[in-house]
Order: structure tokens, then C-alpha cells, then sequence
């Protein structure tokens, strides 16, 4: 059986800072797992989504579901999940 890998989505600010709308990430059995990966892949991208408290800063949804009302950091990832990334809100 094939296994198809996670898709990652990038908004807004996050494509610049990765030059890309999406990647496929094939191992990361964790939200906290994923951000290490994708910070080896696009660095600084970790700082962006973590602020000095260790909170999300910005949105990560997967699957559709914040991970904000799931485990966090915590939250458990398999093949096929589609997690979405957005940047901190900016405005005034």
C-alpha cells in the first residue's frame, strides 16, 4: 500500500518566507515534529508561527481544525492530513 505523504499549505506572508504554496512532508507524527521539519526546510519559519510564551502565533489548522481546540503542539499527525498555515494577523 502506497502511503501518500501530508500536504502543507503556506499563506500570505509564510509563501515569502518559503517561496512556496505547498510541500509534501512525508514524516512528522506531530505538530511539534512538523515545525522542526519545516524550520530545517525554511528557516525562521518556526519563530514566525511560536511566539516568546511558546503559544501559536499565527493559525495552524489541520485537517480544518485548529490546533489551538486539539492537542497544540501535541496535536497527532498521519499520512494524507492537510494542515493549513497562516501568519500572525497583522493590522492597526
Amino acid at each position: 500500500m502506497k502511503v501518500s505523504p501530508m500536504k502543507v499549505k503556506f499563506y500570505s506572508t509564510l509563501r515569502d518566507l518559503t517561496g512556496k504554496k505547498e510541500v509534501e512532508i512525508s514524516v512528522a507524527r506531530t505538530v511539534r515534529e512538523l515545525l522542526e521539519k519545516l524550520d530545517e526546510m525554511f528557516s525562521g519559519i518556526k519563530k514566525e508561527l511560536i511566539d516568546e510564551d511558546g503559544d501559536v502565533n499565527g493559525m495552524i489548522l489541520v485537517n480544518g481544525r485548529n490546533i489551538v481546540h486539539l492537542k497544540l503542539w501535541d496535536t497527532e499527525l498521519k499520512e494524507d492530513d492537510t494542515i493549513h498555515i497562516f501568519p500572525p494577523a497583522g493590522g492597526g
